[in-house]
């Protein structure tokens, strides 16, 4: 089985399938796992959707994205390392859900993989899961160390601000669009900063300045906002446009963060698949976003984030995961899908 994992991941990963090109990477898992003993299909967004089980037993959801961002390393394989763009994000955590659900039991319960799309845009793959399924137990797969269970990640709020003043002379008082620009980002600061109440990372609301272009006459800003659970977005919208001087301010993306509870059944089961391989489960709380954030507040059930990898190498030149890694990733959450289905079975 080791080896057919390996292969699996191999292909997978030598798939480009940038956001929005996803379709060569879905099509590929629809036919494969067919092999694996799944029914598959492509959704109407472009989904790989794969389920093994009865369709009427209790759901457990395993989903995982199918997009990378641009660039990376080569594909190549050395020694127990596998590099290339997705390895680490997300390919490998999806095809750890793939291997593990096709050797689980399926005794009274069904497995459903989904590889989304546009997870490294704005969730539209997870958008439309959230609203087509409604399972009892869910897992999102990101990288998190086969050992780490992720129980958190940070929402997101982006926003594009634009500002215009008059032509006027470099020694004239009056403000400069480039000016208006830089006081706009530096209240964000201020109001970020108001509203903090712990200096942990994963609590308090991080901004970024993502874009800046501009001159005396026009100005643009891109920003991220990242935040915790419970930050008052409507708020912030609200002190936003008396922030503006003028300017045109658009917001792209309202995610909410996510916390879920850790005493929960998919939390607990993947605690004690890393205990029986010897190791101490370690609760991530990451100030990234992720589809959790998308399917978690529609779906209310217990969830957890898992997946092999280091995520200090996503979106980076140096991609890759080890597959000794991967391969306890895989009997780990099998063995997690063992115990939610003895309970789920009651």
């Amino acid at each position: 089985m080791r080896e057919r994992a390996e292969d699996l991941l191999y292909r997978m990963v030598a798939i480009d399938s940038v956001s929005g090109n996803e379709n060569r990477l879905a099509d590929f898992l629809v036919e494969e796992l067919r092999e694996w003993g799944f029914t598959t299909h492509l959704d109407e967004v472009g989904n790989a959707i794969a389920r093994r089980g009865d369709p009427n037993a209790p759901m457990v959801m395993l989903t995982g994205h199918m997009d990378t961002v641009p660039g990376g390393p080569p594909v190549r394989r050395d020694g127990d390392l596998l590099h290339g763009r997705g390895a680490v994000d997300a390919k490998g955590p999806l095809a750890t859900m793939i291997c593990a659900a096709a050797q689980a039991d399926v005794d009274g319960v069904q497995y459903v993989v989904a590889g989304v799309v546009e997870e490294e845009t704005y969730g539209k793959g997870a958008t439309h899961l959230a609203e087509c399924f409604r399972p009892a137990v869910g897992f999102v797969g990101e990288p998190n160390g086969w050992a780490g269970v992720g129980i958190g990640y940070k929402g997101r709020i982006m926003l594009r601000y634009s500002v215009s003043r008059p032509a006027v002379h470099t020694a004239s008082p009056e403000e400069k669009a480039s000016e208006a620009a830089v006081a706009f980002w530096h209240d964000i600061l201020t109001y970020c900063r108001s509203v903090t109440t712990s200096e942990k990372a994963f609590d308090r609301p991080i901004p970024t300045l993502n874009e800046m272009t501009g001159d005396i006459e026009q100005a643009r800003l891109v920003v991220s906002v990242r935040t915790p659970p419970g930050f008052d977005v409507e708020a912030f919208e609200s002190f936003l446009a008396t922030a503006t001087r003028d300017g045109d301010l658009v917001v792209d993306d309202r995610t909410p963060g996510v916390r879920v509870d850790h005493r929960g059944a998919a939390v607990r089961a993947l605690c004690a698949g890393i205990r029986a391989h010897g190791a101490r489960p370690t609760l991530k709380l990451k100030t990234g976003t992720a589809d959790l954030n998308i399917v978690e507040p529609r779906w209310q059930i217990p969830m957890a984030v898992y997946g092999p990898g280091d995520s200090a190498l996503d979106h980076t030149d140096n991609e890759h995961i080890s597959l000794t890694e991967y391969a306890t990733a895989i009997e780990v959450l099998r063995g997690a899908l063992d115990h939610l289905a003895t309970d789920l079975r009651g």
